[in-house]
């Protein structure tokens, strides 16, 4: 994105626009660029705000859900921001979902596409060959209904990611702490509206799972996006953008 990366207090993040606060939270192997189309659809009515999450920065025997989650509030708090809307996709929802649970005082909606907190068919537990570049581009293309979305570019990056050893056992420690920290009881908890936008052919965090998350949280909505994978904001952004856009409207302008 062609976007200044604010470094202030120990945090990195983006910020456009002004208006009521929307937070755009990243997934696990997410870049700030997954939520391009977002921010400029958004920018012109709403203030947006996408953190860099410190997963290479926190220390490793804390990284988790949980960690992320309290560096969440810490920047909420430096921002002097409250009632915000999460948008999260991916682990990034799991994040959202972690810090509502917790804060709900802070959080006026919350948005959930991909999320992980229940189920998730990710890399798994390692990357038996990460070296091979045919190998990280199928797993770049699973996320995907369309395997033209995972441009070169992307799994240019990918690679390098997960061919640098410090970064990829974090990224492994990282994605166990998610799957051990299901939420299937915590969800009720969340009384907030809740929209939940899916990719119809997720296979990441597959369909059923939007609808368990339907089930579970008591004020939500669920939209489907046809011919999407595991981000629809990335791969189906028009349809993304009006469903999201709907939900705000009716829970800000009302």
């Amino acid at each position: 994105m062609n976007y200044e990366v604010i470094e202030q207090e120990g945090f990195k993040y983006i910020e456009v626009g002004e208006g009521e606060p929307l937070v755009l939270l990243h997934g696990l192997m997410g870049e700030l660029s997954n939520w391009e189309h977002t921010v400029e659809k958004f920018k012109g009515r709403y203030r947006v705000l996408v953190p860099i999450l410190p997963i290479y920065e926190l220390p490793i025997l804390t990284l988790g859900v949980k960690s992320l989650s309290k560096h969440l509030h810490r920047f909420l708090k430096f921002k002097k921001l409250s009632q915000v809307v999460l948008i999260g996709n991916s682990l990034g929802g799991h994040v959202g979902l972690v810090f509502t649970v917790a804060h709900q005082e802070f959080v006026k909606a919350l948005v959930l596409t991909g999320s992980s907190g229940l189920y998730e068919n990710a890399f798994g537990g390692s990357f038996p060959r990460r070296e091979s570049y045919d190998f990280i581009r199928e797993k770049v293309e699973f996320t995907f209904y369309s395997p033209e979305t995972a441009t070169k570019e992307l799994v240019d990056e990918v690679f390098k990611t997960v061919n640098d050893r410090a970064r990829v056992i974090r990224i492994l420690a990282l994605a166990k702490s998610a799957i051990r920290h299901n939420m299937a009881k915590e969800l009720k908890k969340i009384t907030i509206p809740v929209s939940l936008i899916w990719g119809k052919q997720d296979k990441v965090t597959p369909p059923d799972v939007a609808q368990e998350f339907h089930q579970l949280l008591p004020n939500s909505e669920l939209n489907w996006v046809d011919k999407c994978g595991h981000a629809p904001m990335m791969e189906q952004p028009e349809v993304f953008n009006n469903y999201l856009e709907k939900f705000l409207d009716r829970i800000l302008l009302k």
